[in-house]
């Protein structure tokens, strides 16, 4: 396994010699050992290794502090360290030259500092500046977790921030004073109890902080009585769905959208025989194919449409949606909205779902809010009204990246693509809207898009903040809360977690106290043999991703735990390729002030986005999610079980349609010869942390699972149970 040797030296940029002195006798030889060799945390005994960032931090801000501006306090904190800090002209460089320092907000209360490569500031520098800052809490390390087939460019490096927080649990029997007396000895302190969760607990050192709190975490896993005890993680997907949405950063726009979209379907068909339509259902190729290929060529779709002749729709069901902004007021979405009735456990102001990512209690709204808006809005508009010569001014630290990973494209080529990733990147804000709308999506005007399943209901359950920050302790209440309010399918499409014991052990308990619950989640878009975390967790449906031709996508794990796979959507020669859904930038606030544009941009059907274009096997998960929720449909008194109805799922998915690429077919055989997991993909490298034993299976089974789900089929096979 790979050692961080620079680890000492970095860790000192973070903490002095007097906060280890406060560590605990008994961690002192343990974290030493560690900072000497590599930072790590256990995964049931396992080692997940780690290393510390030397090109940004993390800033948390002070609870209720007003900026001295209107403006959020990320952009406060980068104005003041271009300005050298407190409002004047100094540099941070110790030579009084300005350091382009890019600052991005991270949720609700957090801000990444990044310092562009060849400055000459140092971070030690940087860390001093912002500790002047009135508005600052405190610093907190950013690691990363990056595995041996991930890329070496640094913006491939995973951002895993690192504050002075565990979750523990303990073992069932034991009584609160055994639990407090571990608490003690350990110094720790409650921060509070985790909500729809059993002896867990969310606590923080008294006495240590930065990376040692690893060692603490660590230490307790030890500890008799305590059953897990894993760092609170604060992770982000942004760059993970950047390096998948880059794809599209080159694709020209499309001028005069409305009239193109209009053009376009005159020329496809509806397709036949369903009971319900809309207008850009010919574009749904994952429904049905057959008006994008033709009666000749295969069908590449779940075949949705002929499961609708069959079912009430997924009538009477419920689906929730772990995920991000949810924004069920969309137009396809508010009629499909669940609608939290009288019960005990009601959280307060709860009515359409629940924030698990806000700080505190939470908030009882999955929408983007008005500070939120603010943080995004300025961007989103530089897109549409800067001129290119000063978007690549105002953006000089992306422009300096593209240029040197395209070093023949012209200052126009540049600053489109700085357009196109700025807007992908707000545009996925609203990952979580866009899975819905796969899943649920019927506007009553039949203007828009259908979902898989409808009729069924979502409830929505956001779990992360801005540029996808999410915590482990948040996304184990929001299981727990969707648990209690009944729901038939949980969906989360958010593979490529670091594997969590603590969040493992919450899924296992609800599977178990639920006999009729089905959790589906994404494979993962590491396009490496082993499906991602959470979706490795054994009772999980795990889901890659193909494409319009029937292919693999280029991106979809495969191998060690896929159990299906579903249209994911492929963007790289068109947007067609992609999965069609519901967007979230369709809202007055992102165009204030400016006229709306005659042509689509990024990843938006239409002009306002109010209909994007996706890939990724977050989509292909709810697909498969609203394929359950249509066999729960013809079973209105829930007799089957989890088992049966993944039985069935498994049972009629088929091979039919699809096809392995040449390079699959190469990678398969080699894999076969040498051993399944041993040469392409070192298991150290699968995602999941889980590492299923190896086995021998057919190409189809390896790159496919149990093949392409088919909901006529499974829906078929319920009725006739």
């Amino acid at each position: 396994m790979k050692r961080f040797l620079s680890s000492l030296i970095l860790a000192g940029c973070f903490f002095s010699a007097t906060s280890f002195s406060l560590l605990p006798q008994q961690y002192r030889e343990f974290a030493q050992a560690q900072t000497l060799d590599e930072l790590f945390y256990t995964f049931y005994g396992q080692k997940i290794p780690l290393h510390l960032r030397r090109d940004t931090v993390a800033v948390s801000f002070k609870a209720n502090t007003r900026s001295r501006s209107i403006q959020p306090l990320y952009l406060q904190l980068q104005q003041d360290l271009r300005r050298g800090g407190s409002g004047n002209t100094r540099s941070i460089n110790s030579n009084h030259h300005s350091v382009d320092v890019d600052v991005k907000p991270l949720g609700e209360n957090i801000a990444l500092v990044n310092l562009p490569s060849g400055t000459r500031a140092s971070l030690n520098t940087v860390q001093q500046q912002i500790q002047k800052q009135p508005y600052v809490k405190e610093i907190l390390p950013i690691l990363s977790g990056k595995s041996q087939a991930a890329s070496k460019e640094k913006e491939s490096e995973q951002v895993i921030v690192l504050p002075n927080e565990i979750v523990i649990s303990f073992e069932g029997e034991m009584s609160e004073s055994q639990r407090q007396i571990i608490l003690l000895r350990h110094d720790l302190e409650v921060l509070r109890p985790l909500r729809f969760s059993k002896n867990r607990y969310l606590v923080r050192s008294k006495s240590v902080s930065g990376t040692e709190i690893l060692s603490v975490a660590n230490q307790l896993t030890q500890v008799a009585g305590v059953q897990s005890a894993t760092p609170n993680f604060i992770q982000t997907t942004s760059d993970q769905m950047s390096q998948l949405l880059a794809t599209v950063a080159n694709l020209p726009e499309t001028p005069h959208a409305a009239e193109r979209l209009q053009q376009q379907l005159a020329q496809l068909p509806q397709p036949k025989d369903t009971p319900i339509s809309s207008n850009l259902l010919p574009l749904q190729w994952h429904l049905n194919s057959t008006p994008r290929r033709g009666q000749l060529l295969a069908r590449t779709d779940i075949r949705a449409t002929e499961a609708w002749n069959k079912s009430n729709g997924g009538r009477g069901v419920v689906v929730a949606v772990i995920d991000s902004l949810i924004q069920w007021d969309h137009p396809d979405l508010v009629k499909n909205t669940y609608k939290s009735g009288d019960r005990p456990d009601k959280l307060p102001g709860e009515e359409y779902g629940w924030d698990f990512s806000s700080q505190g209690e939470g908030d009882p709204d999955t929408r983007l809010n008005s500070q939120e808006l603010a943080q995004i809005q300025a961007e989103f508009q530089d897109t549409f009204k800067l001129p290119s010569d000063q978007l690549l001014k105002k953006y000089q630290q992306l422009s300096d990246t593209l240029k040197q990973r395209y070093p023949k494209a012209s200052a126009s080529e540049i600053a489109h693509r700085i357009r196109n990733l700025i807007q992908t990147e707000i545009g996925s804000e609203f990952h979580g809207t866009w899975a819905a709308g796969i899943i649920a999506a019927n506007s009553e005007d039949k203007a828009g898009i259908l979902g898989v399943a409808p009729d069924t209901q979502i409830l929505p359950v956001r779990v992360f903040g801005l540029r996808g920050a999410i915590n482990t302790a948040s996304l184990s209440e929001a299981i727990g809360y969707a648990a209690s309010r009944n729901v038939d399918v949980i969906n989360m499409s958010l593979g490529g977690l670091l594997p969590d014991e603590g969040l493992t052990e919450q899924i296992f308990d609800v599977l178990d106290a639920n006999r009729n619950l089905v959790i589906v989640a994404s494979a993962g878009n590491e396009n490496l043999d082993g499906v991602g975390f959470p979706a490795g967790i054994p009772g999980v449906v795990s889901v890659g991703a193909t494409n319009l031709t029937g292919n693999r996508t280029f991106y979809s794990s495969y191998g060690g735990g896929l159990d299906l796979v579903a249209p994911g959507g492929e963007l790289q020669n068109s947007l067609s390729g992609g999965i069609l859904t519901t967007g979230g930038t369709w809202l007055d606030g992102f165009w204030q002030g400016m006229p709306v544009p005659d042509y689509a941009w990024g990843l938006a059907l239409d002009p306002l986005g109010k209909y994007v274009q996706v890939q990724g096997t977050s989509f292909s998960a709810p697909i498969v999610s609203g394929v359950v929720a249509l066999m729960k449909g013809e079973d209105p008194k829930r007799r089957l079980s989890r088992e049966e109805i993944v039985s069935i799922l498994n049972k009629t998915a088929t091979y039919d349609g699809l096809k392995l690429s040449k390079a699959d077919a190469n990678r398969y055989r080699l894999q076969k010869e040498v051993g399944f997991g041993t040469v392409v993909d070192a298991p150290v490298s699968r995602p999941s942390g889980i590492f299923p034993k190896a086995k021998p299976v057919s190409a189809l089974e390896y790159f496919f699972g149990r093949g392409l789900v088919n909901a006529d089929a499974a829906v078929q096979a319920v009725r006739q149970k």
